[in-house]
Protein backbone atom coordinates (compact mmCIF):
# COMPACT_ATOMS: atom_id res chain seq x y z
CA UNK A 1 0.00 0.00 0.00
CA UNK A 2 1.66 3.43 -0.75
CA UNK A 3 1.83 5.68 2.18
CA UNK A 4 1.46 8.88 -0.62
CA UNK A 5 -1.14 11.87 0.31
CA UNK A 6 -2.77 13.14 -2.67
CA UNK A 7 -1.65 16.67 -3.60
CA UNK A 8 -3.61 19.41 -1.77
CA UNK A 9 -6.59 20.48 -4.22
CA UNK A 10 -6.34 17.51 -6.82
CA UNK A 11 -9.40 15.86 -7.26
CA UNK A 12 -9.70 11.97 -7.88
CA UNK A 13 -12.95 10.29 -9.12
CA UNK A 14 -13.78 6.68 -9.00
CA UNK A 15 -15.48 5.07 -11.55
CA UNK A 16 -14.75 1.18 -12.00
CA UNK A 17 -12.08 1.66 -9.39
CA UNK A 18 -10.01 4.04 -11.90
CA UNK A 19 -8.95 7.50 -11.37
CA UNK A 20 -10.56 10.40 -13.83
CA UNK A 21 -9.34 13.06 -15.83
CA UNK A 22 -10.94 16.54 -15.09
CA UNK A 23 -12.68 15.81 -18.72
CA UNK A 24 -10.82 18.60 -20.66
CA UNK A 25 -11.35 21.59 -18.05
CA UNK A 26 -7.22 22.73 -17.75
CA UNK A 27 -7.41 22.68 -21.74
CA UNK A 28 -9.70 25.61 -22.02
CA UNK A 29 -8.59 27.30 -19.23
CA UNK A 30 -5.59 27.53 -21.02
CA UNK A 31 -7.79 28.27 -24.30
CA UNK A 32 -9.13 31.54 -22.39
CA UNK A 33 -12.05 33.25 -22.45
CA UNK A 34 -12.05 34.70 -25.74
CA UNK A 35 -11.18 38.14 -27.16
CA UNK A 36 -11.51 41.26 -23.75
CA UNK A 37 -14.38 43.28 -24.39
CA UNK A 38 -14.30 46.81 -25.47
CA UNK A 39 -14.32 48.96 -22.42
CA UNK A 40 -17.40 50.78 -23.25
CA UNK A 41 -19.07 47.16 -23.46
CA UNK A 42 -18.31 46.70 -19.92
CA UNK A 43 -21.11 47.63 -17.73
CA UNK A 44 -18.56 47.97 -14.90
CA UNK A 45 -15.92 50.34 -16.49
CA UNK A 46 -16.41 54.18 -16.54
CA UNK A 47 -16.54 54.05 -20.51
CA UNK A 48 -19.66 51.77 -19.83
CA UNK A 49 -21.63 53.87 -17.62
CA UNK A 50 -21.05 56.65 -19.98
CA UNK A 51 -22.17 54.77 -23.44
CA UNK A 52 -25.28 53.60 -20.94
CA UNK A 53 -25.74 57.33 -20.04
CA UNK A 54 -25.76 58.57 -23.54
CA UNK A 55 -28.08 55.86 -24.40
CA UNK A 56 -30.39 56.91 -21.40
CA UNK A 57 -30.49 60.58 -22.88
CA UNK A 58 -30.88 59.22 -26.45
CA UNK A 59 -33.93 57.19 -25.64
CA UNK A 60 -35.38 60.13 -23.41
CA UNK A 61 -34.55 62.93 -26.59
CA UNK A 62 -36.77 60.59 -28.68
CA UNK A 63 -39.79 60.21 -26.73
CA UNK A 64 -39.84 63.84 -26.01
CA UNK A 65 -39.18 64.77 -29.73
CA UNK A 66 -36.11 66.69 -28.90
CA UNK A 67 -33.74 66.35 -31.69
CA UNK A 68 -30.26 67.07 -31.86
CA UNK A 69 -29.22 69.98 -34.52
CA UNK A 70 -25.71 69.62 -35.75
CA UNK A 71 -23.91 68.43 -32.49
CA UNK A 72 -20.47 67.56 -34.09
CA UNK A 73 -18.40 65.89 -31.70
CA UNK A 74 -19.51 68.49 -28.91
CA UNK A 75 -21.96 66.50 -26.82
CA UNK A 76 -24.43 67.56 -24.74
CA UNK A 77 -23.45 67.80 -21.37
CA UNK A 78 -25.27 68.47 -17.93
CA UNK A 79 -25.58 72.07 -16.77
CA UNK A 80 -21.86 72.74 -14.64
CA UNK A 81 -21.95 74.40 -11.66
CA UNK A 82 -18.74 76.53 -9.82
CA UNK A 83 -17.84 74.74 -6.96
CA UNK A 84 -18.35 76.78 -4.23
CA UNK A 85 -21.42 79.63 -3.34
CA UNK A 86 -20.61 82.59 -4.32
CA UNK A 87 -20.82 86.60 -2.93
CA UNK A 88 -22.01 89.36 -5.05
CA UNK A 89 -21.03 92.34 -4.25
CA UNK A 90 -21.78 96.02 -4.70
CA UNK A 91 -25.27 97.64 -4.72
CA UNK A 92 -25.90 97.80 -8.40
CA UNK A 93 -24.61 94.06 -8.95
CA UNK A 94 -26.83 93.11 -5.70
CA UNK A 95 -30.08 95.02 -6.56
CA UNK A 96 -29.98 93.26 -10.41
CA UNK A 97 -29.55 89.62 -8.72
CA UNK A 98 -32.30 90.44 -6.50
CA UNK A 99 -34.38 91.76 -9.07
CA UNK A 100 -34.03 88.67 -11.79
CA UNK A 101 -35.05 86.39 -8.60
CA UNK A 102 -31.80 84.71 -8.55
CA UNK A 103 -31.84 81.94 -5.66
CA UNK A 104 -30.00 83.39 -2.76
CA UNK A 105 -29.31 82.51 0.77
CA UNK A 106 -28.42 85.36 3.06
CA UNK A 107 -28.47 88.80 2.50
CA UNK A 108 -25.22 90.78 4.21
CA UNK A 109 -25.57 94.39 5.30
CA UNK A 110 -22.48 96.30 7.30
CA UNK A 111 -23.67 97.64 10.33
CA UNK A 112 -24.73 101.89 9.73
CA UNK A 113 -24.75 101.11 6.19
CA UNK A 114 -25.56 104.60 4.63
CA UNK A 115 -28.93 104.23 3.17
CA UNK A 116 -30.01 105.19 -0.26
CA UNK A 117 -32.85 104.37 -2.94
CA UNK A 118 -31.04 100.93 -3.56
CA UNK A 119 -30.09 100.00 -0.45
CA UNK A 120 -33.30 100.32 0.62
CA UNK A 121 -34.65 98.70 -2.45
CA UNK A 122 -32.25 95.59 -1.88
CA UNK A 123 -33.57 95.19 1.65
CA UNK A 124 -36.89 95.39 0.46
CA UNK A 125 -36.73 93.23 -2.08
CA UNK A 126 -34.80 90.47 0.03
CA UNK A 127 -37.18 90.41 3.03
CA UNK A 128 -40.16 89.85 0.60
CA UNK A 129 -38.52 87.47 -0.76
CA UNK A 130 -37.63 86.02 2.47
CA UNK A 131 -34.14 86.29 2.46
CA UNK A 132 -32.53 85.90 5.86
CA UNK A 133 -30.67 89.61 6.67
CA UNK A 134 -27.67 90.09 8.35
CA UNK A 135 -26.13 92.61 9.99
CA UNK A 136 -22.49 92.28 10.18
CA UNK A 137 -19.80 94.96 11.31
CA UNK A 138 -17.45 96.52 7.93
CA UNK A 139 -14.78 94.20 9.28
CA UNK A 140 -16.38 91.10 8.95
CA UNK A 141 -18.08 91.99 5.75
CA UNK A 142 -14.38 92.85 4.48
CA UNK A 143 -13.13 89.52 5.95
CA UNK A 144 -15.88 87.74 4.10
CA UNK A 145 -15.34 89.14 0.28
CA UNK A 146 -11.79 89.48 -1.80
CA UNK A 147 -9.07 92.25 -1.03
CA UNK A 148 -9.60 94.07 -4.22
CA UNK A 149 -13.45 93.86 -4.47
CA UNK A 150 -15.30 97.56 -3.19
CA UNK A 151 -18.87 95.83 -1.34
CA UNK A 152 -20.29 99.16 -0.63
CA UNK A 153 -21.70 97.49 2.54
CA UNK A 154 -23.43 94.90 1.45
CA UNK A 155 -23.58 91.01 -0.48
CA UNK A 156 -25.60 88.36 -1.17
CA UNK A 157 -24.77 84.84 -0.93
CA UNK A 158 -25.94 83.11 -4.04
CA UNK A 159 -25.72 79.22 -5.24
CA UNK A 160 -22.82 77.82 -7.35
CA UNK A 161 -23.01 79.70 -10.76
CA UNK A 162 -25.49 77.63 -13.33
CA UNK A 163 -23.55 77.78 -16.45
CA UNK A 164 -25.60 76.99 -19.72
CA UNK A 165 -24.27 74.74 -22.40
CA UNK A 166 -23.17 76.39 -26.11
CA UNK A 167 -25.52 74.44 -27.86
CA UNK A 168 -28.41 74.74 -25.93
CA UNK A 169 -27.49 78.71 -25.87
CA UNK A 170 -27.77 78.17 -29.11
CA UNK A 171 -31.13 76.56 -29.60
CA UNK A 172 -31.98 79.66 -27.49
CA UNK A 173 -31.30 82.31 -29.47
CA UNK A 174 -32.66 80.74 -33.04
CA UNK A 175 -36.07 79.66 -30.65
CA UNK A 176 -36.44 83.57 -30.11
CA UNK A 177 -35.36 84.07 -34.32
CA UNK A 178 -32.39 86.25 -33.37
CA UNK A 179 -29.58 86.38 -35.11
CA UNK A 180 -26.78 85.09 -33.05
CA UNK A 181 -24.27 87.50 -31.50
CA UNK A 182 -21.96 85.42 -28.93
CA UNK A 183 -18.85 85.49 -27.39
CA UNK A 184 -16.10 83.12 -25.78
CA UNK A 185 -13.09 83.63 -24.27
CA UNK A 186 -9.67 81.94 -25.51
CA UNK A 187 -7.68 81.78 -22.49
CA UNK A 188 -8.94 84.75 -20.38
CA UNK A 189 -8.32 84.72 -16.72
CA UNK A 190 -9.08 88.29 -15.31
CA UNK A 191 -12.48 88.20 -13.42
CA UNK A 192 -13.08 91.26 -14.50
CA UNK A 193 -11.95 91.49 -18.04
CA UNK A 194 -15.02 88.53 -18.03
CA UNK A 195 -17.25 90.96 -16.10
CA UNK A 196 -16.45 93.62 -18.83
CA UNK A 197 -17.32 91.57 -21.56
CA UNK A 198 -20.87 90.48 -19.86
CA UNK A 199 -21.39 94.08 -19.29
CA UNK A 200 -20.85 94.97 -23.11
CA UNK A 201 -22.78 91.80 -24.48
CA UNK A 202 -25.67 93.39 -22.56
CA UNK A 203 -25.11 96.67 -23.84
CA UNK A 204 -24.62 96.09 -27.60
CA UNK A 205 -27.08 93.26 -28.20
CA UNK A 206 -25.32 89.98 -27.76
CA UNK A 207 -27.08 86.67 -26.44
CA UNK A 208 -24.27 85.16 -24.47
CA UNK A 209 -20.76 84.22 -23.56
CA UNK A 210 -18.59 81.27 -23.70
CA UNK A 211 -16.05 80.14 -21.75
CA UNK A 212 -13.49 77.19 -21.41
CA UNK A 213 -13.77 74.83 -19.01
CA UNK A 214 -10.30 74.58 -18.69
CA UNK A 215 -7.20 77.51 -18.52
CA UNK A 216 -9.79 80.42 -17.78
CA UNK A 217 -12.05 82.76 -15.54
CA UNK A 218 -15.40 81.40 -14.38
CA UNK A 219 -18.42 83.14 -12.74
CA UNK A 220 -16.79 84.62 -9.66
CA UNK A 221 -17.38 87.35 -7.38
CA UNK A 222 -15.40 89.62 -9.33
CA UNK A 223 -17.06 89.21 -12.19
CA UNK A 224 -20.47 89.80 -10.82
CA UNK A 225 -19.16 93.00 -9.69
CA UNK A 226 -17.80 94.44 -12.95
CA UNK A 227 -20.48 93.12 -14.72
CA UNK A 228 -22.92 95.45 -12.35
CA UNK A 229 -25.41 92.89 -12.14
CA UNK A 230 -25.45 92.44 -16.25
CA UNK A 231 -24.43 88.58 -15.04
CA UNK A 232 -27.86 88.19 -14.23
CA UNK A 233 -29.45 88.56 -17.61
CA UNK A 234 -26.55 87.28 -20.07
CA UNK A 235 -26.31 83.64 -19.89
CA UNK A 236 -22.97 82.37 -19.31
CA UNK A 237 -21.89 78.86 -21.41
CA UNK A 238 -18.96 76.55 -20.06
CA UNK A 239 -17.44 74.64 -23.02
CA UNK A 240 -15.60 71.45 -22.16
CA UNK A 241 -13.58 71.82 -25.67
CA UNK A 242 -13.53 75.84 -26.84
CA UNK A 243 -11.98 74.48 -30.21
CA UNK A 244 -15.00 71.45 -30.59
CA UNK A 245 -17.59 73.62 -29.55
CA UNK A 246 -16.16 76.21 -32.08
CA UNK A 247 -16.63 73.45 -35.09
CA UNK A 248 -19.68 72.58 -33.66
CA UNK A 249 -20.94 76.33 -33.90
CA UNK A 250 -19.48 76.50 -37.46
CA UNK A 251 -21.74 73.35 -38.53
CA UNK A 252 -24.72 75.17 -37.65
CA UNK A 253 -24.24 78.31 -39.10
CA UNK A 254 -22.52 80.20 -36.94
CA UNK A 255 -19.20 82.36 -38.21
CA UNK A 256 -16.21 82.19 -35.87
CA UNK A 257 -14.14 85.74 -35.71
CA UNK A 258 -11.10 85.82 -34.02
CA UNK A 259 -9.94 89.47 -32.58
CA UNK A 260 -6.22 89.50 -32.90
CA UNK A 261 -3.76 91.99 -33.47
CA UNK A 262 -1.91 90.80 -36.22
CA UNK A 263 -5.39 89.98 -37.79
CA UNK A 264 -5.92 90.07 -41.74
CA UNK A 265 -9.07 91.63 -41.73
CA UNK A 266 -9.67 95.65 -39.86
CA UNK A 267 -12.62 95.43 -37.87
CA UNK A 268 -14.68 98.33 -39.24
CA UNK A 269 -17.41 97.61 -41.46
CA UNK A 270 -16.93 93.62 -41.33
CA UNK A 271 -18.68 91.96 -44.23
CA UNK A 272 -19.91 89.05 -41.50
CA UNK A 273 -21.30 91.46 -38.89
CA UNK A 274 -24.70 90.71 -40.20
CA UNK A 275 -24.09 86.86 -39.95
CA UNK A 276 -24.46 84.42 -37.32
CA UNK A 277 -21.55 85.79 -35.21
CA UNK A 278 -19.17 84.02 -32.31
CA UNK A 279 -16.56 86.81 -31.46
CA UNK A 280 -13.47 84.84 -30.02
CA UNK A 281 -11.17 86.91 -27.30
CA UNK A 282 -7.72 85.78 -27.07
CA UNK A 283 -5.73 85.80 -23.46
CA UNK A 284 -4.49 89.22 -21.56
CA UNK A 285 -0.85 88.16 -22.22
CA UNK A 286 -0.78 85.33 -25.61
CA UNK A 287 -4.05 86.27 -27.50
CA UNK A 288 -5.77 83.33 -29.40
CA UNK A 289 -4.50 79.50 -29.34
CA UNK A 290 -3.15 78.32 -32.66
CA UNK A 291 -5.77 75.47 -32.85
CA UNK A 292 -8.50 78.59 -32.18
CA UNK A 293 -7.01 80.57 -35.25
CA UNK A 294 -6.81 77.48 -37.05
CA UNK A 295 -10.78 77.22 -36.55
CA UNK A 296 -11.50 80.85 -37.26
CA UNK A 297 -13.33 82.04 -40.32
CA UNK A 298 -12.02 85.60 -40.20
CA UNK A 299 -8.87 87.03 -37.84
CA UNK A 300 -9.89 90.45 -37.32
CA UNK A 301 -7.50 93.29 -35.99
CA UNK A 302 -8.84 96.85 -34.37
CA UNK A 303 -7.53 99.76 -35.77
CA UNK A 304 -5.22 101.54 -32.98
CA UNK A 305 -2.64 103.80 -32.66
CA UNK A 306 1.29 103.30 -32.90
CA UNK A 307 1.52 104.61 -29.59
CA UNK A 308 -0.73 101.82 -28.19
CA UNK A 309 0.65 98.86 -28.11
CA UNK A 310 -2.34 96.54 -27.70
CA UNK A 311 -6.02 96.47 -26.19
CA UNK A 312 -7.05 94.23 -23.35
CA UNK A 313 -9.87 91.90 -23.50
CA UNK A 314 -12.55 93.55 -22.40
CA UNK A 315 -11.73 96.64 -24.37
CA UNK A 316 -11.39 94.65 -27.66
CA UNK A 317 -14.70 92.85 -27.09
CA UNK A 318 -16.22 95.96 -25.99
CA UNK A 319 -15.24 97.96 -29.45
CA UNK A 320 -15.90 94.74 -31.78
CA UNK A 321 -19.12 94.18 -30.44
CA UNK A 322 -20.05 97.86 -30.92
CA UNK A 323 -19.13 97.69 -34.67
CA UNK A 324 -20.65 94.66 -34.97
CA UNK A 325 -24.21 96.25 -33.52
CA UNK A 326 -24.09 99.61 -35.71
CA UNK A 327 -23.66 97.52 -38.83
CA UNK A 328 -26.63 95.27 -38.38
CA UNK A 329 -29.10 98.61 -37.27
CA UNK A 330 -27.96 100.27 -40.56
CA UNK A 331 -28.68 96.65 -42.09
Amino acid sequence: MSNKKPRAGAVRKKSRGKAVGSGGQGRQALEGRGPTPKAEDREYHPAGKAKAARERLDAARRRHGVQDKGRGSEQRAPRRKADDAELVTGRNAVLEALRTRIPATSLYVAAKVEMDDRMREIIAVAVGRGIPVLEVMRPELDRMTSRDTVHQGVALKVPPYEYAHPLDLLDEVERRGETPLLVALDGVTDPRNLGAIIRSVAAFGGQGVIVPQRRSVGVNSAAWKTSAGAAARVPVAMAANLTQTLKALKERGVFVVGLDGDGEVTLPGLELADRPLVLVVGSEGKGLSRLVTENCDAVVSIPISAATESLNAGIAASVSLYEVSRIRAKA
